[in-house]
């Protein structure tokens, strides 16, 4: 039996409820399984590969008091007001269950009478329209899977300060992409970010049949370690530094997400002295292994590589087509 923890943050500030959530996925003990909620003020959520300014109208967001966070995990933009709600499954390797997690979110919307579906490649769906988009982490003791429940996010604010890819737009169409979102509230008016915690709370109980231990938030603020993390992924270098100076090179969207690539070459040499890859994809990983294997490449002739990753193949033919 997974022993089984409830954290629940009382505060809107993105980067401190963050750090709190990558401190337990490092420090947490093995055997543990911690259910996460949280909310976040007028933020725009970029995933950890995303460039900021192709994402987000960053200065727009900045100047009307907004913030911008980078996730440590794959994934596309989001924003967060508190119209919505995000959970955090922290949880050893071995008690990691993706299905079993997305069922306790699942199971807390039926106490509003809502039946929802698993979709794609990390959404809920009511009815066939998006609620809740998921993004998945591994670390060495715990795995991560944290999401967003939209439930009366501000749809205006939403369009105000997302830049959305041309490439989905042509693909799926303006008004698909704007129809295949949902606020639950639109089905259940009664439903707010807020009653939504204790069915939140019981319905991992159930799912995990025990009871669960409550972590004091304060106590984990003022963890020295928090708040070095917290320092961290609210810097400019982290947030901005590498992106700056990214300049395009090739750009395509593929079924597993969008990718654009900036690249230094030396001519003199025929090398790729740099290559540095934004994406939405939900495998971080295989991007920082792309631009690796790019890294010091002949721009003549293709690296050789054999691998069954399609992620790393669509990349470096992309390049050298």
């Amino acid at each position: 039996m997974p022993h089984l923890q409830i954290l629940v943050s009382d505060q809107c500030d993105p980067f401190l409820n963050r750090a709190v959530e990558q401190y337990l996925t490092d420090s947490q003990e093995e055997g543990i399984v911690t259910l996460y909620l949280w909310k976040n003020q007028q933020t725009v959520v970029i995933g950890h590969n995303q460039n900021p300014y192709s994402e987000c109208n960053v200065q727009l967001l900045l100047e009307e008091g907004g913030h911008l966070m980078r996730r440590g995990t794959g994934g596309g933009a989001v924003y967060h007001d508190l119209g919505n709600i995000n959970f955090s499954f922290v949880a050893d390797k071995r008690l990691y269950d993706v299905t079993k997690q997305l069922s306790v979110i699942q199971d807390a919307l039926r106490t509003y009478g809502l039946e929802t579906e698993i979709s794609g490649r990390n959404d809920l769906t009511y009815q066939g329209r998006k609620f809740s988009g998921n993004a998945f982490g591994k670390g060495q003791r715990n795995h991560l899977h944290h999401g967003t429940i939209l439930i009366k996010t501000d749809g205006a604010m939403m369009q105000r300060y997302l830049i959305v890819d041309k490439a989905k737009l042509l693909k799926n169409g303006v008004k698909s992409v704007a129809s295949r979102v949902i606020n639950l509230s639109e089905a259940v008016p009664q439903l707010t970010s807020e009653n939504i915690k204790q069915p939140l709370m019981a319905s991992f109980e159930k799912v995990y049949d025990g009871q669960a231990e409550t972590l004091d938030f304060d106590t984990l603020i003022n963890n020295p370690e928090v708040q070095a993390i917290r320092e961290h992924i609210s810097s400019h270098d982290f947030l901005f530094g590498r992106w700056e100076q990214f300049k395009t090179t090739k750009k395509a969207r593929f079924p597993w997400g969008g990718v654009e690539i900036s690249l230094k070459i030396d001519e003199a040499q025929s090398i790729i002295t740099e290559a540095q890859i934004a994406s939405d994809c939900l495998e971080p990983e295989t991007i920082s292994q792309a631009e690796v294997l790019l890294r010091g490449a002949s721009t003549k002739t293709q690296p050789d590589f054999d691998t069954e990753n399609e992620i790393l193949r669509d990349i470096i033919h992309l390049v050298y087509g």
